[in-house]
């Protein structure tokens, strides 16, 4: 099974090139230049790079202002996984792109295998214990833990970031990511419709389809990728030759990255239903990663940490034969946010992720409501039933936010705490006596 999912995974890298790419391309005239962006509209832990900064249409007012006699046009390419916009990159006809960490990676290695260097030049969204993916089942499954996953069918895509997620957690259960499963290598969508339709028996992926499948009632986490501990992100990468023929154009988009991710910490309900009107996901699921206190932090910043973890990453890559080598740290290149974003650069790398928080979205509000633990959420949702559109709760170990009526509910004495998997929340009551699982209606039964 692992070698049809290398296979295929590297099938990916090798479609026919047909999209069609401007590559900063000048017009016969030469004053013409089309710069072509790849992005995931879904994948919405890229919005600030992708979905939302087109919508927003900040880049094309950083490139109209460059006042240098020119006429741009930007080219805007929706795939859904980070292989095809590499694919594309690495055939000169995409000069901008964003992915998860794994594919920046895998975006590093055929770059430099095929003589067309890219460099990582900044970020989108980050989680710093890794709970952008997660590992669900259907919600009628028996499974309750990683331990369980032995011998079954669990569908991921093969060098992203939520396989390794799936292979880490599995190594750290004692089983053999290789041999211990079934390991099935499948788009997003086709491994969400596999675990409806009762084909695998868990989907390991990443943002939004977990949290989307959960708010649909067609899924349940299994596993939070927060318990690893270990940051996951996404970023943005540009073509080598790109970015020195046209250093300016690329400061005009990092520019415009940042007045979008501005906007996102601004205006986080707007910023969601704007993403959701332009991707078709529910906004519910949009805020659950990209509200106030959502799974995911935006900062353009190149965190250290961030490039620490990504160099861990390069291991798994390797052990599935998916690159050898990679010189993350000649990868990495900074140097143009840091002089677009200048002096507020210093500020923005030493920014943490705020707080974690309990929130409640009214029907018909443009803010949500905050509350100092889950258990006053819990009131408020007991008081205004019919008038919620939807209800956040971090996990009470991870921090990880997940939506209140989806959660796994624990009664420690008064406390009322939530846990986005069973098996999280069986080790706390297993390390608290006198403490007890019980339903989100019993949770709200409880809550004053």
């Amino acid at each position: 099974m692992k070698h049809k999912a290398v296979a295929a995974s590297a099938a990916l890298l090798l479609l026919p090139l047909t999209a069609c790419g401007g590559n900063a391309a000048a017009g016969s005239d030469g004053s013409t230049v089309t710069v072509t962006v790849g992005y995931q509209s879904k994948t919405i832990n890229t919005v600030t790079a992708g979905t939302l900064l087109r919508s927003l249409g900040y880049f094309e007012k950083e490139l109209n202002s460059l006042g240098d006699g020119k006429h741009y046009k930007v080219d805007w390419q929706d795939y859904a996984t980070g292989a095809p916009i590499t694919a594309q990159m690495t055939a000169g006809k995409i000069d901008i792109g964003s992915m998860g960490d794994f594919p920046l990676l895998i975006n590093a290695a055929r770059g430099k295998q095929l003589g067309k260097p890219t460099h990582l030049v900044s970020v989108t969204g980050y989680n710093l214990r890794g709970g952008l993916n997660t590992i669900v089942t259907s919600p009628d499954s028996k499974l309750a833990g990683l331990t369980d996953l032995k011998g079954k069918k669990v569908s991921t895509s093969v060098g992203s970031a939520a396989d390794g997620t799936l292979v880490r957690a599995l190594q750290r259960a004692g089983i053999d990511p290789d041999k211990g499963i079934q390991k099935l290598n499948q788009q997003p969508a086709v491994g969400a419709s596999a675990l409806t339709a009762g084909s695998t028996d868990a989907l390991s992926q990443f943002v939004a389809w977990p949290g989307l499948l959960t708010f649909q009632g067609k899924a349940k986490a299994l596993y939070d990728g927060a318990q690893l501990n270990l940051p996951t992100f996404h970023g943005v990468t540009a073509r080598e030759d790109f970015a020195k023929q046209r250093p300016t154009v690329l400061g005009a988009f990092l520019k415009a990255q940042s007045e979008a991710t501005d906007y996102l910490n601004a205006h986080p309900v707007a910023a969601a239903e704007s993403v959701a009107k332009a991707t078709g996901l529910p906004a519910e699921v949009v805020y659950l990663y990209n509200g106030a206190h959502g799974i995911s932090t935006f900062d353009p910043a190149v965190k250290p940490q961030l490039i620490s973890a990504l160099k861990k990453d390069v291991a798994v890559l390797k052990s599935a034969k998916l690159t050898g080598d990679i010189d993350v740290d000649s990868f990495v290149d900074d140097q143009y946010v840091k002089k677009a974003l200048g002096a507020d650069y210093a500020q923005r790398l030493a920014a943490t992720p705020p707080a974690s928080a309990s929130e409640v979205w009214p029907k018909g509000a443009e803010k949500t409501v905050s509350f100092k633990s889950p258990a006053e959420l819990l009131g408020y949702v007991k008081e205004h039933k019919d008038g919620i559109r939807a209800a956040y709760v971090p996990d009470a170990t991870t921090g990880t936010l997940w939506f209140a009526d989806k959660a796994v509910w624990v009664a420690d004495g008064s406390r009322l705490l939530p846990f986005v998997a069973p098996a999280t929340a069986k080790a706390y009551v297993a390390a608290h006596g006198g403490a007890r699982v019980i339903t989100y209606a019993g949770a709200l039964g409880q809550a004053s």
